[in-house]
């Protein structure tokens, strides 16, 4: 009919349907600061259907946080570690780097 449809905001139907957001192919300070702020931005929410993501609303954990927690664990973080910034809950925190660890964590299910 010609005239604009009104936009709709994006729903997630699962993850299957979006890919993984790449690691940068080195991490650098700037990616670990948009890491934590990933990270403890998109957390979990229990809801009576299940928990999901409190930032975007999708499955947790959800790509954006999984980016974030790879970034860290990029960075030499352990995940005690990563879980004590989700806690802390401060966006800003500086996070000094560590030993890379050699092998990407595995996917949580």
């Amino acid at each position: 009919d010609g005239r604009p449809r009104p936009l709709r905001a994006f729903q997630f139907k699962g993850e299957d349907m979006l890919r993984e957001i790449p690691l940068p192919q080195v991490v650098t300070a700037e990616d670990v600061r948009f890491a934590v702020r990933t990270v403890v931005v998109h957390i979990g929410e229990r809801w009576p259907a299940g928990t999901s993501c409190r930032n975007c609303h999708a499955p947790f954990p959800c790509r954006t946080s999984w980016w974030g927690r790879r970034v860290l664990a990029a960075w030499g973080l352990s995940e005690s570690e990563i879980d004590a910034l989700v806690v802390g809950g401060d966006p800003h925190v500086v996070v000094p780097q560590h030993a890379p660890i050699p092998s990407q964590p595995s996917r949580p299910t």
